[in-house]
Formats: C-alpha cells, sequence, structure tokens
C-alpha cells in the first residue's frame, strides 16, 4: 500500500469542518498514511479585536483539543502531531510563540495567510480588490515567513480565488513570496482542498481557485521545497486530498518533501 503524509488537518473546533481526530486519523489508516498533522486554526485572546470567532476554535477549547490529539497519538500506527493553522500579525508573536507552542505544546504551527489587517479589521484575502492592500497582505505573510514561527506556508496562492486573473500583479505578488519561501528554505504547500473546489473561468481558461498553474510552473524552476497536505475540512477527506496535490505536483515534475521537519 503507497503510504502519504499530511499535516494541514482540522476538525469540528473549527465551526465549518466535521470529525474529531480520532476520525480523521481512522480513516487516514484505511487509506495508508506515514504521518499524520493534525492542525485546526488557532484561537486567538479576547484581548484583540474581531479575529473571526465563528472560523475557529476558543481558547477554552483547547485543552480539549488537545486531549483529543494527545489520544489519537496512543493508538495510531504512524506518528501524529498536533498543531495549529495561524494568521499572522506581528501583535501576536508572543501568543504563537509563548502559549500556542510554550503553554500548549503544539509541535508545529501553519502559516494560513487568509488575511490581512486593514485598520481595525481583517479582510478575507479572496475579496481583496485593491493593489495597493493586495500588497500589503503579502508584506503580511512574507513578515510571517520571516518570523521563524512557521513549519511552513499553506496555500500561498489563496487570494488567486478572489483574483482570478493571471495578471503582472498576481505574478509579481507570487514571485515576492516565492523568493521569501527560496531565501528562508521554507516549504510552500499545494492544497489538496483547492484543487477539489469549483473552477475558475479566466481569460487563459479554466484554472484551479488554488494552487494556481501559472504559480506552479515558477515554482517548477526553482528549488524551494514544497509540501503537499489536504486540508482536510473532513474525514473522508484526509488522504485523497493529499494525493490530489501530490498528482498535481507531478504535472510539473515537482518532487515534494515525504514528511515535515518536526523538532
Amino acid at each position: 500500500m503507497n503510504k502519504i503524509s499530511n499535516y494541514h488537518t482540522h476538525t469540528h473546533l473549527c465551526k465549518h469542518a466535521t470529525g474529531n481526530p480520532s476520525d480523521y486519523a481512522a480513516q487516514a489508516a484505511k487509506e495508508g498514511c506515514l504521518e499524520l498533522g493534525i492542525s485546526d486554526h488557532c484561537p486567538y485572546p479576547d484581548t484583540f479585536e474581531d479575529t473571526w470567532p465563528h472560523v475557529r476554535m476558543s481558547v477554552d477549547e483547547v485543552e480539549e483539543y488537545i486531549a483529543m490529539v494527545d489520544a489519537v497519538k496512543e493508538s495510531s500506527p504512524f506518528p501524529v502531531y498536533q498543531g495549529f493553522e495561524c494568521e499572522y500579525d506581528a501583535r501576536y508573536k508572543g501568543w504563537y510563540a509563548d502559549e500556542l507552542k510554550g503553554k500548549y505544546g503544539a509541535e508545529y504551527l501553519v502559516l494560513g495567510s487568509h488575511w490581512v489587517t486593514d485598520g481595525s479589521s481583517h479582510v478575507y484575502c479572496p475579496e481583496i480588490t485593491e493593489s495597493s492592500l493586495l500588497n500589503r497582505y503579502i508584506d503580511q505573510t512574507i513578515d510571517g515567513m520571516r518570523s521563524g514561527i512557521f513549519a511552513f506556508l499553506a496555500h500561498p496562492d489563496l487570494f488567486m480565488k478572489g483574483w482570478i486573473e493571471w495578471d503582472a500583479q498576481a505574478k509579481s505578488c507570487l514571485s515576492a513570496i516565492l523568493d521569501a519561501a527560496v531565501d528562508l528554505n521554507m516549504p510552500i504547500e499545494i492544497n489538496g482542498l483547492g484543487i477539489s473546489r469549483s473552477p475558475n473561468n479566466t481569460s487563459h481558461g479554466m484554472r484551479y481557485q488554488y494552487p494556481y498553474v501559472e504559480f506552479w510552473e515558477m515554482v517548477a524552476q526553482t528549488k524551494v521545497r514544497v509540501i503537499c497536505n489536504s486540508d482536510a475540512h473532513s474525514p473522508e477527506d484526509v488522504i485523497m486530498n493529499a494525493w490530489k496535490s501530490r498528482d498535481f505536483a507531478g504535472r510539473f515534475g515537482i518532487t515534494p518533501i515525504d514528511k515535515l521537519d518536526i523538532n
């Protein structure tokens, strides 16, 4: 049986996924798994402004989350790791390092850059329509990459879900992310969930919302490390979406890493 790793897995605690860690681990065992990382959307301290509480766990639920993952670690035939997927805002740097990794013992953190901080609000990156705000989103994402806190960058081309067209702005922005990943030797993710979503009709033809073909053609010309993950929001996707991601990588001659470096 062929086996594959997946380090991007959610649970019902994020309020937009189904299943517990045990459900994902059971499905992964059936389909063949090298390593499994559970990385649900992290909580944020209530002292900060609104940070989308409707799509993440609360601080009060962290202990439940850890207990569920710990139970799976004891029973699974393959290594299971406990992590969180996080946004980046410099004001939360202590929260990521001291609380999520320090107090709560997260074994790895994923940079899942969904929002750009715009004053007192957070704007979902596929809803960005202004070049200046998109540039700020890219700068914020690269700041997160440079923070040294995160193990890899999830869905680096997520904003293309809304930007849609491969124009000079899109190319410039994703070139900047790619350059940062190369400089930092930081893995970037081909996201299997994006492959499962309805494609966009662009002026160059049908394109996945993400991963975006033209970006990964650029990636293939570099030595950047690539990780293939499922971004599973239901147990049946935990391995299947990871294979979709790996198949996509193969289209460009990209050889992804098999296992994440977790210290």
